[in-house]
């Protein structure tokens, strides 16, 4: 393993998201999936970290490991819990959160909407009801004002493909619906919902004077798509239509009011509607016809995707060039049950983007530490800080490790290559 240096100014810390850490919420849709035995392991987002109530504690954590900044998600039911009933309780909890982070030197960025809504919310159709809009336009603008000072960077939503495809999709997901209409139209009124919040955050910060830079995004989930037979017509054909259809025409809806196939017409101002490009990246896809699954041969995490780390530069580098906006890595990061290979796949990533020439700022590791990972429940471990779910005990894995001291070093050095790279065990092969 080689050494490798990080620019000075590129920050580094974690993502979470509400309902995967928080526990103790009843009223969102994924409680809903829990209580009806979907989720695969039997557990339930009503326990996952316990983060809500030892917030503090995991503050204290993350100042430990040096975090430079932390993207954390804000639970709509919680502060909406009744249409146009808003609950002060819930945005002081919050507030005091940011504060202490602030107070610990780290810069946050909120996420607004991360796959959960409040059961009022989803019962009415969600975003794929046009009313969707203006109740996220009101829920965001009621954030907005109340953070003021507080908070200046924000995601509006967190990956609407992903959302969409597999809600409405593949029925998988909340609300369980097999419609490839359905799919569009959410992503579609997802976009809106991103511009008319976009556009609001700016008006509300700039109207009223609040502190610091307005900065303001979406986070998509991005794969790199490729024919699982190199020199085949369909397959080929098929990996375009995937990319374009998954996660193109969704994000130039976002990025620019451009809305196009298969997302259908939407009479909109082109503008600019996202000041950092957010990127999410796990893995890559490959065609095979129509069916999407992963190239033999190659080492996989314990969900059985496929290690790319070269796909982190080659989007980064696409982004830039397409949206010419700076990239910030919003997620990235692997199931490793004994954290057997997170440690290089972490250099792996991060070396593949010490070696881009685009404008890439930031980087947010998914996760944290270990939590309730949506269908898959408690049993897939994504964090650099392992968790007992019966004990609620956190402790920071050699990964953990690995990564604080990325961040003090700015890089890695050749005796951290020695001490954490050497004896990696890799990664499960697929054959």
């Amino acid at each position: 393993m080689e050494p490798f240096k990080l620019k000075t100014d590129f920050l580094m810390g974690c993502a979470t998201a509400a309902t995967q850490i928080e526990g103790g919420d009843q009223n969102n849709s994924w409680y809903d999936w829990s209580v009806k035995r979907l989720i695969k392991d039997g557990s339930s987002c009503v326990r996952a970290d316990d983060h809500y109530r030892l917030y503090r504690e995991d503050a204290e954590l993350m100042q430990s490991m040096g975090l430079e900044v932390y993207r954390m998600g804000l639970e709509f039911s919680r502060i909406e819990p009744q249409r146009g009933v808003f609950n002060e309780e819930a945005i002081e909890h919050y507030k005091d959160e940011l504060r202490l982070l602030k107070e610990k030197g780290i810069r946050v960025l909120v996420t607004l909407h991360h796959f959960t809504n409040p059961m009022w919310f989803e019962e009415m159709g969600a975003f794929e009801n046009m009313e969707s809009v203006q109740i996220f336009t009101e829920y965001t603008e009621y954030v907005v004002r109340q953070f003021g000072d507080l908070c200046c960077e924000y995601v509006t939503i967190n990956e609407p493909n992903v959302y969409a495809v597999n809600g409405f999709t593949f029925g998988e997901w909340p609300p369980a619906k097999k419609s490839v209409a359905a799919t569009f139209r959410v992503m579609k009124n997802m976009a809106r919902a991103h511009i008319a919040a976009y556009e609001l955050i700016h008006r509300i910060r700039s109207q009223q004077g609040y502190a610091g830079k307005t900065m303001v995004g979406f986070a998509n989930h991005y794969r790199v798509f490729v024919p699982y037979r190199s020199n085949n017509i369909i397959d080929k054909a098929v990996a375009g239509l995937f990319d374009r259809a998954f996660q193109g025409a969704v994000t130039d809806a976002m990025a620019w009011g451009k809305f196009s196939f298969p997302l259908g017409l939407f009479s909109r101002k082109k503008g600019d509607y996202c000041d950092y490009f957010g990127v999410n990246y796990y893995t890559r896809s490959a065609m095979r016809g129509f069916e999407n699954t992963f190239l033999p041969g190659k080492p996989v995490n314990d969900l059985g995707w496929e290690l790319y780390p070269e796909g982190i530069r080659l989007l980064s580098e696409r982004f830039y060039k397409r949206y010419n906006k700076p990239i910030w890595i919003t997620e990235n990061g692997t199931c490793d049950h004994k954290d057997a290979f997170r440690a290089q796949y972490v250099y792996d990533h991060l070396k593949a983007l010490s070696q881009t020439n685009a404008p890439v700022e930031r980087y947010y590791h998914w996760t944290l530490m270990d939590n309730f990972e949506w269908l898959e429940g408690e049993s897939a471990r994504f964090g650099l800080v392992e968790v007992d779910y019966e004990t609620q005990k956190r402790t920071i894995r050699r990964s953990g490790a690995f990564f604080s001291e990325i961040i003090k070093n700015k890089g890695v050095t050749e005796e951290m290559c020695k001490r954490y790279l050497d004896s990696t065990e890799a990664a499960a092969i697929k054959k």
